[in-house]
């Protein structure tokens, strides 16, 4: 049996499990995605964000 037939008869055979899969990994892409764009964002702009000036103007 291959990993080709194995995945059809798992995943892609049956509707309900084919759009569970498509959900699941849907979310999964996205939390990853979300993820580094913001590791992106905070590496870009380190120093100006108020995280990092915050000492400066609090009493």
């Amino acid at each position: 049996m291959s990993v080709q037939s194995t995945i059809y008869n798992t995943v892609f055979k049956r509707t309900s499990t084919f759009a569970l899969a498509c959900v699941a990994s849907a979310f999964f892409f996205e939390r990853g995605f979300d993820l580094a764009c913001d590791t992106i964002f905070n590496r870009i702009n380190e120093g100006k964000l108020w995280k990092d000036i915050k000492e400066k103007y609090a009493q």
